[in-house]
């Protein structure tokens, strides 16, 4: 599926410049918070003290400042924010494959972090559901299935069990793609089987996001050529979905956008990636280095034109995809 621009643009090394001073501010900012979403006017930072489901991000956005500047300082202040994320290691969440596969890919030292998590997870994974729950931290119903738990753990469990990590990924293709409308996110009842949730709703725009980035992850593994059929489904037609289709002319969410070119650059689509890039650094990256427009929870009005740090992040990760490895020194 590979497609050509042989160069990088200018514009991509421009603002990936941009996005990574903005990290230095934040960094600031927040001392040892981890940052959330931000005001689209002010700049400031909503944070959390432990990082939440989000934590990676801004582990992962430091560690690829690091690589980027190679000063010291920057390097110790992604390993102090990796530390941190130590104790969600154990916690009962699906959500341990963003925190620790797209927290670590960057590093040059994950503290054994990474091996920890994924065995925790495979400990936690069900043979007879064929999944790792979504979980209990968050409170509500541990017997979930959510798309935002595929993306990283098919990565994070292929490091110990790569049929664990594509029977993750195999039951969620089922649920999420086997219903129309596409649903993200279903319940187990023993002894009475799955059944759809209503949160978060069939037209959400990260849910095939979130599906494509972990197609883009299996498509790296032994085997995972069984999952190809699926890309073309969730290819999105514009550039910059809706956060909810079924309100096509309210907030649009620029975090699954950058999301989806990580995962089209992964799949050798770089044409469509390159587009969509373009379109989020002309229109809805600001001269210092903050992505705006992102929408975290459209249904209870949080956040829904905000710089959000998984926006930024998997923007940054996309241009140094984009630009090569070799010009922001990552391996």
């Amino acid at each position: 599926m590979s497609e050509g621009l042989t160069t990088a643009p200018a514009w991509a090394l421009s603002a990936l410049d941009s996005l990574l001073a903005r990290v230095a501010v934040t960094r600031a900012g927040v001392s040892d918070r981890f940052p959330l979403y931000a005001d689209p006017d002010t700049g400031t930072w909503k944070t959390t003290a432990r990082g939440s489901w989000t934590g990676g991000f801004w582990a992962g956005l430091l560690w690829l400042r690091a690589r980027y500047t190679g000063d010291a300082a920057d390097l110790e202040a992604a390993r102090a924010c990796t530390a941190r994320l130590a104790d969600w290691a154990e916690a009962d969440t699906a959500t341990r494959g963003l925190t620790f596969w797209y927290g670590t890919v960057l590093a040059e030292d994950d503290l054994g972090l990474r091996d920890r998590a994924a065995r925790a997870c495979l400990n936690a994974f069900d043979p007879e559901l064929g999944l790792v729950p979504w979980g209990s931290a968050f409170g509500g119903p541990r017997l979930l299935a959510r798309v935002d738990g595929v993306p990283g753990m098919v990565s994070l469990l292929a490091t110990v069990d790569a049929e664990a990590a594509r029977s993750h990924l195999r039951r969620h293709l089922d649920l999420c793609l086997g219903a129309q409308p596409f649903r993200w996110s279903w319940r187990h009842t023993p002894g009475t089987g799955w059944s759809t949730c209503v949160d978060p709703p069939p037209g959400w725009s990260r849910g095939p996001s979130w599906l494509l980035l972990a197609l883009a992850e299996a498509a790296r593994l032994p085997g995972g050529d069984e999952f190809s059929e699926h890309v073309a489904t969730l290819v999105p037609g514009r550039p910059v979905p809706p956060a909810d289709t079924a309100h096509p002319g309210g907030p649009r969410d620029t975090s699954a956008a950058a999301i989806t070119a990580l995962a089209l650059l992964r799949l050798g689509l770089r044409d469509r990636a390159a587009a969509i890039l373009e379109e989020l650094v002309d229109s809805h990256l600001t001269v210092d280095g903050r992505l705006l427009d992102g929408c975290y929870d459209l249904a209870a009005a949080t956040a829904v034109r905000h710089e959000l740090i998984w926006g930024d992040f998997f923007l940054a990760y996309a241009l140094a995809e984009l630009l090569g490895h070799e010009a922001v020194g990552v391996g």
